[in-house]
């Protein structure tokens, strides 16, 4: 799945060799408190959940999409180069997370996240976590904030939307 951008770059599942440039772009902005950090060998584990936009060699976008459940998946690790931001990359990058949902057949989408603006803009509406499953804090105790989290949780629901 490809999708074309403005900026002339496409959203398309990342590779192998994309797993130090997607650590490198998260860790920059967890290292600001902005997200949580990823450990490299956890992103190569996992690089099947990760989506990335290029543009020529270099990683300037990504997000994952992981499942939790039958019915659950999460967005995470989603980042933009400072200066490519604004352009429609992280609209892009978390559609192409919903259109993977919805071909999996999972009917509901969360993230945790601080950018609640960005993501009610696309369609997500905050809940309670504690209306979560315990399950998607499996992540939290690396976080310096834990137990005091200030991320917001934000649900997408897949089956009652259309084809994006």
């Amino acid at each position: 799945m490809k999708r074309q951008l403005k900026v002339k770059a496409m959203v398309e599942k990342a590779r192998v060799s994309d797993a130090t440039q997607i650590h490198r772009l998260v860790n920059s902005f967890a290292d600001r408190g902005e997200m949580l950090h990823r450990p490299l060998s956890e992103i190569y584990e996992h690089i099947r959940d990760y989506f990335v936009i290029r543009t020529g060699d270099e990683v300037v976008g990504c997000v994952a999409l992981h499942v939790s459940w039958e019915d659950l998946a999460e967005i995470k690790a989603q980042a933009v180069r400072e200066e490519d931001q604004k352009q429609g990359m992280g609209r892009l990058l978390t559609e192409a997370c919903l259109d993977e949902a919805r071909d999996l057949g999972i009917p509901t989408v969360f993230c945790l996240t601080y950018k609640q603006d960005f993501y009610s803009r696309l369609g997500f509406r905050q809940m309670d976590v504690m209306q979560l499953p315990r399950k998607v804090w499996g992540e939290c105790y690396r976080c310096a904030k834990f137990p005091n989290c200030e991320e917001v949780a934000m649900v997408y629901v897949v089956e009652a939307d259309q084809k994006l």
